[in-house]
C-alpha cells in the first residue's frame, strides 16, 4: 500500500521579474512593474508530498523528523530572507524565479535527500492564496 505524505513549511523571500539579457525597456514591456528593482516580498508556502509504502512496525512513511530536517536545509534555510534574483546561483544566473522554477529547483534538492524507498510525489510552491506551481517531476 503507498501511502502519501504532505509537509508544508513557508518563507519570507523577495523577486523580481527580470530577465539578465534584456534590457529594462523590454523587461518592463514584458513583466509591468513586476520587473522594477528591488523586487517584491511573498509570504511563500511549500508543500511537499513524499510517497512509499507504509512502514508496518512505525506506521509511517518516513520519519518525520528526517523530513523536516530537509525541508530545513534544502528550502528554508537557503530561501528565507533572500533576495531570490540576487542571493540564489540559479535565479542570479539568469532564470526567472516565478513559482514554476522554484518548484522544480526545490524538486532537485529535496528529491535528492530522500531516503530509499521513498520517491517524491510532488512539490507545490504558493506566492499567495491565488498563486502556486506545482512539480510532479523532472524531464
Amino acid at each position: 500500500m503507498a501511502i502519501e505524505l504532505t509537509r508544508t513549511v513557508g518563507f519570507r523571500a523577495v523577486h523580481r521579474l527580470y530577465r539578465i539579457d534584456w534590457t529594462p525597456e523590454r523587461n518592463r514591456q514584458a513583466f509591468g512593474p513586476l520587473s522594477d528593482p528591488p523586487g517584491h516580498p511573498h509570504d511563500y508556502t511549500c508543500a511537499v508530498t513524499v510517497a512509499g509504502p507504509l512502514d508496518p512496525l512505525m506506521g509511517m512513511v518516513m520519519d518525520l523528523v528526517e523530513l523536516d530536517r530537509i525541508l530545513r536545509d534544502e528550502i528554508v534555510t537557503p530561501l528565507e530572507g533572500r533576495n531570490l534574483n540576487q542571493e540564489v546561483a540559479e535565479f542570479a544566473a539568469g532564470t526567472l524565479p516565478t513559482c514554476e522554477s522554484l518548484a522544480a529547483w526545490v524538486y532537485r534538492r529535496v528529491a535528492s535527500r530522500l531516503p530509499a524507498g521513498v520517491t517524491l510525489a510532488r512539490v507545490r510552491v504558493a506566492e499567495d492564496a491565488t498563486l502556486h506551481a506545482d512539480c510532479t517531476g523532472l524531464a
